[in-house]
Formats: structure tokens, C-alpha cells, sequence
């Protein structure tokens, strides 16, 4: 009976790494991509224009297959293409700027957060690249207390519609100090 037990001891611990292995590979799987700095002559995806020529928050969504990363002037941009029919139920990597962490005028990619994790105030007075823009944060606190100062609606990632996308954009002031 023992030369019995001996023989299978070989395939069990065979298993057992292969059970490790997987494990591992699925932790590494599993790990989003970092952000990616924005430079100074990138342009939107949606739009063509230049990014940082223009204040408000940024997106960036870097694709779940391809790990194709594209860049958007705006959060509205952003989420205008995220909510494209094709795009919606991808589960892509999201980022934007947590602007209470950076100054509105030039955010700073040290401060670009989860969108999906981010809260929003959609309809202030403040400007983005593409006029009326949502404005990110980390925390719901943040967002509502730029809210109490600016005015709008504090949202949720997942409550984000079209709807909240199609306000006027002014065609005037878009290309000035370029």
C-alpha cells in the first residue's frame, strides 16, 4: 500500500502549482493599467483639439483588449464616447482629474483618479474644453462642496446619461488663444 501512496504524492503536488500558477496569473490579469501623462501636443479623440490648451478636467480610457490609450479634452468627451452603444458595456480603464486636487485652469496627471470610482457635478457654471463639462472628484464631499459654490448636480458614474452631455456648447469662445 505504500508505493501506492507514493505515486500519487508526485501528481498532487504537480496540481497544487498548477493551482498556484493560475491563481497568479489571474491576480496579474486582473491589474487595470496606470494613466498615462497627457503632453502638451495631444489631442482630444473625440474632438481633434489639443488637450492642455483648454482648463477643466481630462479623460482617458485606456482599452480592455488592445490597451489602446485614448485621450479626451473634456470629461464630457469622455463620456460621450463611453456612452456610445459599442463602447458602454466595455470594461475598459477610465480615468480623470480629482479637481479637487489639482487647480481648474491646468490639472496636473498626478491627480487623475478611477472614473468609475469618481463622483460629478454636472451643470456648473465652471468651463471646460467643450463649454459646460463634468467636473470629477474622489470623494462625494468634494463634489459637493464645488457644487455648493458653482451650482449643478452631484452624480455618480452610473448615472451618467446623454442627457447630462447635450448642453450648448459656445462656438465663439472655443478656439481663443489658440
Amino acid at each position: 500500500m505504500k508505493p501506492v501512496r507514493l505515486t500519487f504524492l508526485p501528481a498532487l503536488l504537480m496540481f497544487a502549482v498548477f493551482l498556484a500558477g493560475c491563481s497568479a496569473e489571474t491576480e496579474t490579469a486582473a491589474e487595470k493599467p496606470a494613466p498615462v501623462h497627457i503632453e502638451s501636443g495631444d489631442e482630444c479623440h473625440v474632438c481633434g483639439m489639443v488637450i492642455t490648451r483648454f482648463p477643466g478636467p481630462k479623460g482617458e480610457v485606456i482599452t480592455e483588449k488592445e490597451q489602446v490609450v485614448r485621450k479626451f479634452c473634456s470629461t464630457k468627451d469622455m463620456f460621450a464616447w463611453m456612452l456610445q452603444p459599442e463602447n458602454v458595456n466595455r470594461k475598459h480603464t477610465l480615468y480623470v482629474h480629482d479637481m479637487s486636487q489639482t487647480e481648474w485652469d491646468s490639472p496636473d496627471d498626478t491627480a487623475l483618479i478611477d472614473a468609475r470610482e469618481a463622483f460629478y457635478v454636472a451643470g456648473s457654471k465652471r468651463k471646460g474644453a467643450m463649454g459646460q463639462t463634468l467636473a470629477s472628484f474622489a470623494t462625494e464631499s468634494a463634489a459637493r462642496d464645488f457644487m455648493k459654490e458653482y451650482g449643478g448636480e452631484v452624480l455618480a458614474y452610473k448615472d451618467i446619461t446623454l442627457e447630462h452631455l447635450s448642453t450648448e456648447m459656445p462656438m465663439g469662445d472655443m478656439h481663443k488663444d489658440m
